[in-house]
């Protein structure tokens, strides 16, 4: 059998890399090469490569790369990238139709103006398509409690709307279809007040300043909270345990592997101070998992997705 760099891509309008170094594209910057990038050039394009695309070859979609550890051997895989062309926005009375690429805290802002209240996804990190593809959530509420429809080219080059019965929302993950690529959503939110909305945005950003280490390379929340979510992401009070809070009780604030750490400002955010790989930064989670499950007897999660292949040791 060839191997994966020797296949024959389909010609395409748009930008096609060969072994692109993925920690150029990742918030913790670290991770090997993929075999191929593939950034499209509009929704026709994409959906023409991935119908000539071999069948048997892997394909991956992927955002601004803000919840992401990419293994440092690499990824044997297309990897779809998408960008000017899928990062509009726009609004219509309560509802905001925006592109995959547009990023989250974008269309929380051009939500407001139109008095569309989206404020939840201000400050998360990434784009639109992660935050429909993984439920991302904040302040008690979730992508799914918005989501109307998307659009989404499957891995057979299909263009078509798909709903909220067919991704199955969950607690940070939907049923997703596998190799699919999606490409705008549409969500409705509450009406409000603009001036009121942007104010309550302020706020958030205050009090996220204070509490998590933005100017930190980190990937966002490392683990999940760990009990006490219903099917939709809402949580039960009476069980709303916090990752970072098994996370302390295990003495795991500031842990450390190589250059990766678990960080003092919040213990569930990983972060990378300088060098560290994604064996460092992976190791020092799984450290992580396991002190936890020593101290309380509970199995962390991971929210960041973790991808592609080791080194050969």
């Amino acid at each position: 059998m060839a191997a994966r760099s020797e296949i024959i891509l389909p010609a395409a309008r748009g930008r096609l890399t060969r072994q692109k170094l993925l920690a150029e594209l990742t918030w913790l910057r670290v991770g090997g090469p993929a075999d191929h990038l593939f950034q499209p050039a509009d929704t026709e394009d994409l959906a023409d490569f991935l119908r000539q695309l071999d069948p048997g070859v892997q394909v991956f979609p992927m955002g601004v790369g803000s919840n992401l550890i990419v293994r440092d051997g690499g990824l044997r895989a297309v990897v779809i990238r998408l960008g000017r062309g899928f990062n509009g926005i726009e609004t219509d009375g309560d509802t905001v139709t925006a592109g995959a690429a547009a990023l989250d805290s974008h269309v929380a802002k051009k939500a407001a103006d139109a008095g569309i209240d989206l404020t939840f996804l201000r400050t998360i990190p990434g784009s639109i398509g992660g935050a429909v593809r993984m439920n991302a959530g904040c302040y008690g509420s979730y992508t799914a409690d918005v989501f109307v429809s998307a659009t989404i080219v499957t891995r057979q080059g299909e263009i078509r709307e798909i709903t909220a019965d067919e991704l199955g929302f969950q607690y940070r993950q939907t049923d997703f279809p596998e190799g699919a690529v999606l490409v705008s959503a549409t969500l409705r939110g509450p009406k409000g007040d603009p001036a009121e909305l942007h104010a309550r945005m302020e706020a958030q950003l205050h009090k996220r300043d204070e509490t998590q280490p933005v100017k930190d390379r980190s990937a966002g929340s490392t683990f999940r909270n760990p009990a006490g979510f219903s099917s939709t992401g809402q949580a039960d009070d009476v069980h709303d345990l916090k990752a970072w809070k098994v996370i302390d009780d295990a003495g795991m604030r500031g842990a450390r592997r190589g250059a990766a750490q678990m960080s003092e400002k919040h213990s569930n955010f990983l972060i990378n101070t300088g060098g560290a790989t994604a064996a460092d930064l992976e190791g020092l989670g799984e450290d992580v998992r396991k002190k936890v499950y020593e101290n309380s007897g509970i199995r962390l999660e991971w929210e960041i997705m973790r991808i592609g292949d080791p080194l050969p040791e």
